[in-house]
């Protein structure tokens, strides 16, 4: 999480005598190219979610235990990066953008972790591209391109200006959900009861490997059976 914030930082405060289009252009790949190469890097060590919502997102989907998507939470949070702010528009439109385009990156955080789809090794270029193409680039004139609450706590709390903040926590953290739900209901639900799916979240963490690689078991034995 410091190298991804520093990166960021880094390339925010880069060269005062850039344009301003230069400067959010930077800015997008610098967060994007990050979060691509440590999703590479340490992916298969903790899964490299850099964001509570993202975190959220996996917990809903019953693919971490609760107790450790809240010690998650609380180290992403407690990394400092620069002070967010609404662009011009209010903070229920605010909150919308930060919604949508929160919703967009765990939608595509689950897609491409799915071990019933097979990306090829492509993952962390998909969320890296999500991040800068799709996300920073429509999003950074408006909001700053929030979508990650733990960018925003520090700050927050060092300048002491929590104006309009829950913006930043209440569209990433609720999209968490939404996408959660929307994707394994709607899109690619799976066979097993809910009850078991379940498992995993009131294990401790040494037994979530145990829980979680007979459910995937089972996913890639019903789609071999439907090709």
């Amino acid at each position: 999480m410091i190298i991804f914030v520093f990166t960021g930082l880094s390339a925010a405060i880069g060269d005062p005598n850039n344009s301003y289009p230069d400067q959010e252009i930077k800015v997008a790949f610098a967060f994007g190219l990050a979060i691509a190469t440590l999703a590479q890097c340490i992916g298969h060590v903790s899964g490299a979610h850099l964001n509570p919502a993202i975190t959220l997102g996996l917990l809903v989907s019953c693919q971490m235990s609760i107790l450790r998507a809240f010690f998650y939470i609380i180290r992403q949070t407690e990394v400092f990066s620069p002070l967010l702010q609404l662009n011009g528009i209010s903070p229920y439109k605010g909150y919308g953008v930060e919604f949508l385009l929160t919703l967009q990156l765990v939608l595509c955080v689950l897609a491409v972790t799915d071990k019933r789809c097979d990306v090829g090794g492509l993952t962390p270029l998909a969320i890296g591209l999500s991040v800068a193409w799709f996300l920073h680039l429509a999003l950074i004139s408006y909001t700053g391109c929030g979508i990650n609450p733990a960018r925003s706590f520090g700050p927050a709390i060092i300048l002491e200006s929590f104006d309009d903040h829950w913006v930043y926590w209440a569209g990433p953290m609720s999209a968490g959900v939404v996408a959660a739900l929307l994707y394994n209901f709607l899109l690619a639900p799976r066979d097993e009861p809910l009850s078991k799916q379940t498992r995993v979240l009131f294990c401790c963490s040494s037994q979530e490997k145990e829980i979680r690689e007979p459910l995937l078991e089972d996913v890639r034995d019903c789609s071999k059976e439907l090709i």
